[in-house]
Order: C-alpha cells, then structure tokens, then sequence
C-alpha cells in the first residue's frame, strides 16, 4: 500500500483517488486527471474543496518508540476488520527493536514491522520512563512466563502475543503510579478506533485500484 491517496470535494460528494505524482500511477492520461468521475466534467475546486493527501494509518514500527504495534505476516492489508487473518503484536523498545512473543518464545525483531498500526505509548518528553521502558521491557522478555512451552497453553485462553504486550503494559503503568487497564479497555480505547480507521482506509485503497476513484456514500466513509 506504497500510492498517496488523495480526497477532494466535487459534485457534492468527498471523492478518493490516487495522487498524480505517484509514479507507479503515471499511466493515467492527463485527460483522467482532471475529470470529476461523478459529473465527468473538468474538476475546478474552491478553497476548501481542493486535494488534499489522506494520512495513511501504517507505520513503520522501528521508528516508533515505545509503541504497542499491530501487524500480519500477510502485510498490512489483511488488517482489516472483515478479515480472518490472525494479527499479531509486539512492543518496540527506544530503538526500535520490536519485542514480541512466538511459538520460539520471545523475538526481537529489527524488521519486519515497517508497515503496521503503531499506539506509542509513552511521550518523547518522559525521558525517565523511555530510559527504564528499555531495561524493563528486556527483563520481563526473558521470564519464565514467556518460554517458548507456555505460547500454546496461552493462545487456549485468548492471550500469548497481546497477552504478553498487555501484561507488560500494565507492569510499566504501575511502575508509574498508573492503574491497570483490562484487555476490554485497552482494546476499546487504543485499538478498535485505530482499525475501524484502518478498515475504512484499505476499503477506499482497494476501491481505487480497481475502479480508479472512491465516492463517499456517508461522512464516516473518512
């Protein structure tokens, strides 16, 4: 999902496509450029109305810092709410090595996240929890709790990857004076609103490939 998609208002309608300048879309004529897909006619715009670049929601997790990440060993567009896929998750410590837990126990991985959902966790300017988020994070890899043996007997109860981020999350939380959140509320504040966005974005990115445009049919279409 390399191409920069674009919004802009015409014929009363939000519509989507790719930007022009990407070269891998430079085939299109100029012609198909400037029409409006709705009205078919030259595309004018006011002010308000013009292009503008749609923030795309995947990151690349190694130049995160102290982040929850969300990726699929498929890429980034089987994140998707509809999708089957198993997602997996890890934390990315100060330098962007991204810790996570397998069936071969716990990885660091330094790729492998470039295109991912990233939640950072921590402020730029909390350079005292930054600092201690490194040395906790690789203490805590390395217990007994995380031992390549126990993956299966956690993924029976729902947890191994995000069972391991979330223990540690809440471990950091209460080194910093902070409550414990549960899976339920960590999902619903920090990860459902992110991948409803994501959904919303890889519809509209597939609409574009295989129409060339995307009409919004309701405002929460983005």
């Amino acid at each position: 999902m390399e191409k920069t998609v674009i919004k802009y208002r015409h014929c009363g309608r939000d519509v989507y496509s790719f930007s022009h300048l990407d070269a891998s879309y430079s085939h299109r004529t100029d012609d198909w450029e400037r029409q409006c897909p709705i009205c078919h006619q030259t595309r004018t715009f006011g002010l308000l109305d013009a292009p503008v670049a749609l923030p795309c929601p995947f990151r690349n997790g190694h130049k995160v810092s102290c982040a929850f990440l969300i990726g699929s060993i498929h890429g980034p567009s089987y994140l998707g709410e509809w999708n089957d896929t198993e997602i997996h998750v890890g934390l990315s410590n100060s330098e962007g090595l991204v810790y996570n837990y397998t069936l071969s126990g716990v990885r660091r991985d330094a790729h492998g996240w470039e295109q991912c959902v990233c939640v950072q966790l921590v402020p730029p300017e909390r350079r005292d929890l930054r600092e201690s988020w490194d040395s906790e994070l690789e203490q805590f890899s390395v217990l007994p709790e995380w031992i390549p043996e126990r993956f299966s007997e956690e993924r029976a109860f729902g947890s191994c990857c995000y069972g391991f981020a979330l223990t540690f999350i809440n471990h950091m939380r209460w080194l910093d004076g902070k409550a414990s959140l549960s899976r339920d509320e960590f999902t619903g504040r920090h990860v459902l609103p992110r991948m409803k966005a994501v959904s919303r974005y890889i519809n509209i990115y597939h609409a574009i490939l295989q129409h060339g445009f995307y009409i919004a049919n309701t405002p929460d279409d983005m």
